[in-house]
């Protein structure tokens, strides 16, 4: 296992330049679209009132912090740079957080639709600006129960000298034991199976009020079907993203290099893809968010053209 490990950090190192470099440039150009997102949305009070854009802001704090710690991560572990492992606890606790934040976040906003469409009669009440702050702590919570089992199993099973090692910081670091491994793919699967349940209910509740709407709301019920839809795919990649370290195991066990090309596909694909389209789903179909964001950026320019 040492000579592949060191396998590796040799091509990590070869590949370092122009990968990184690939992936700073995403990392960049997407985190200045989220805080450009994110100040409109700070700056309209009329956002602030609605379940959907909350919810839509939420998930791109969330994803902006995702994306800036897993791409620090990925490029400290690439140099082979090692931290204590308490240190690490704490980053990956985090980090593990708010990894699960985005999908539960995309559940919680498909459920908002659901309620919209199908019962528009009750969407004041049951999406209020409280509810709303109550549903925010709720997703915090249930994103936060990998993290406690993980944590909990770690420090049941670790011995006390075990923290001050060094080691490169990842989750794996806290499964010591194979059925850890096994329970965490556990939860994730259940995590998994409660989504796709809520996802598929919501879409065929939605599909009965397009076939049974009338002319004038078919429009309205149609792109509500699609948001639905556009989060099934967001969703699913960021799933997905549960069950890369299967891939990236089997890969390390048959070549050093096919591991390197999964796992960095891996990263593309279903870490930074998925909170990728975030800013398209919401920043830019949505008309009114949309509106928004030109009128700061024209404003914004024509200001510091009269300048």
């Amino acid at each position: 296992m040492s000579n592949n490990s060191s396998g590796v950090v040799n091509i990590f190192q070869e590949l370092i330049n122009f990968r990184a470099m690939l992936l700073q440039m995403f990392v960049i150009i997407f985190l200045c679209i989220n805080m450009l997102l994110i100040v409109t949305f700070f700056k309209k009070e009329c956002f602030h009132t609605s379940a959907r854009y909350i919810l839509f802001a939420v998930m791109l704090l969330s994803d902006s912090f995702v994306l800036l710690l897993s791409d620090v991560l990925l490029i400290v572990n690439s140099l082979e740079f090692t931290i204590q492992v308490w240190l690490c606890t704490i980053i990956s606790v985090v980090t593990v957080l708010y990894v699960m934040a985005t999908p539960v976040t995309l559940t919680a906003m498909t459920l908002e639709r659901y309620v919209a469409i199908c019962l528009p009669l009750r969407h004041g009440e049951l999406c209020s600006t409280r509810r709303s702050m109550h549903c925010i702590l709720i997703i915090h919570g249930v994103s936060s129960v990998p993290c406690i089992l993980i944590l909990t199993m770690f420090f049941g099973t670790a011995s006390l000298g075990l923290y001050k090692q060094k080691a490169l910081c990842s989750v794996e670091v806290f499964l010591l034991q194979p059925w850890q491994r096994h329970f965490r793919s556990a939860v994730s699967q259940f995590y998994f199976l409660i989504m796709c349940i809520i996802i598929i209910f919501c879409y065929i509740q939605i599909v009965r009020v397009a076939k049974a709407a009338s002319a004038e709301n078919k429009q309205s019920t149609k792109r509500g079907l699609r948001t639905v839809l556009l989060h099934a795919f967001q969703l699913l990649l960021c799933l997905i993203q549960l069950w890369t370290p299967f891939s990236e195991a089997a890969a390390l066990n048959v070549d050093v290099n096919l591991f390197v090309d999964i796992r960095f596909f891996n990263y593309m694909m279903f870490n930074l893809a998925p909170r990728c389209l975030s800013p398209l789903i919401y920043g830019l179909r949505d008309e009114k968010f949309f509106l928004a964001l030109k009128n700061d950026v024209c404003l914004g320019y024509c200001k510091r053209y009269t300048v």
